[in-house]
């Protein structure tokens, strides 16, 4: 039995009873409000759905027990903020979002309860005061650090012959952009790699920056978590392939279309653990003392087809250790 398949069933049995009986008692029905990233549910696909059935599996039924409100900026900085305002002036019982759309919704307000998913370091990057201690009105979800990032750098190292250069694509008008930098460049500097940066704030500059790496004698690649980059997910790992650049990505969502390899969190189980956290802020618990979650399951995922056609050979004894391998 899958992983997921268990969660699910597990999830089916914790129907969350004092919800529903609140909504019976006639008390006001609880606003949950998200602001995601991309421009539409679908392009959300399959984080989306996973939040929906996140609140369904704690007996949350939208319209009936909860009202569930949710904006989609399309990677938009000015959206961001209008639609941060607006989700706030809406005085929702609990705001909702993911890495880049967390400092807008504090930005927006320092009194209603938020949870955000998929922060990088939330310490440095200020949203929280500790993992054990949030203090303010903030808690989430973690899905990176220093030994994600040297695992990363690590495999790659282990599958390209020789590998010293790895090119790190990220979009400087996201927050989170110079730590995921910042991050991996100290963990592969402890194993011989140098780390360079290659910008692309649009569509429109993604295949400028491949050019770039190449130009270089970039041998890898790896791009920065989320935003524009699970937004580009079809295409980044075919613009990787056309420059002969090993793509280590970051998520199976990520992986799916063509990447060489991936070794991340799952991300579909964050964004069921983010619901719950709401869920504890919508039953009395403050977000001060609610501790920020740190990932302790990991997906590695190898694809071999593409291995073959950058001409590389897996090691055995990674192959081994894959969750899950495309042949």
């Amino acid at each position: 039995m899958r992983r997921r398949e268990f969660i699910g069933l597990v999830g089916g049995a914790l129907v969350a009873a004092p919800s529903i009986a609140r909504a019976q008692s006639g008390k006001r029905i609880p606003t949950v409000a998200y602001l995601w990233h991309a421009c539409s549910a679908k392009e959300e696909y399959p984080y989306y759905d996973a939040v929906i059935e996140g609140f369904a599996r704690l007996g949350y039924v939208n319209g009936r027990n909860i009202d569930l409100e949710h904006r989609f900026p399309d990677e938009k900085p000015e959206r961001f903020a209008s639609m941060a305002a607006e989700l706030v002036a809406m005085n929702p019982d609990v705001l909702m979002g993911g890495s880049i759309a967390s400092f807008y919704l504090q930005a927006a307000t320092k009194t209603i309860p938020i949870v955000f998913s998929f922060v990088p370091d939330p310490v440095r990057m200020k949203l929280v005061a500790s993992f054990a201690r949030p203090g303010g009105n903030i808690t989430g979800l973690s899905n990176f650090g220093l030994d994600i990032a040297g695992k990363r750098v690590q495999l790659l190292k282990e599958i390209v012959p020789g590998l010293s250069r790895v090119a790190m694509l990220i979009n400087s008008n996201q927050q989170s952009a110079s730590m995921y930098v910042d991050v991996t460049r100290a963990a592969a500097a402890n194993l011989g790699v140098i780390v360079r940066e290659f910008d692309a704030r649009s569509g429109d500059e993604l295949a400028g920056a491949f050019d770039e790496m190449v130009r270089a004698g970039m041998q890898a690649m790896i791009p920065a978590q989320g935003g524009t980059a699970f937004q580009w997910r079809a295409l980044i790992p075919k613009l990787a392939l056309d420059h002969h650049l090993a793509l280590c990505a970051f998520s199976r969502e990520t992986f799916e279309h063509g990447a060489l390899i991936s070794y991340g969190v799952d991300s579909v189980e964050t964004c069921y653990r983010a619901t719950v956290l709401a869920d504890k802020i919508l039953r009395g618990a403050k977000p001060s003392d609610i501790p920020v979650e740190q990932p302790t399951k990991f997906e590695f995922l190898v694809n071999r087809r593409t291995a073959k056609m950058l001409g590389l050979t897996i090691p055995a004894a990674l192959l081994a250790t894959a969750d899950e391998v495309v042949e």
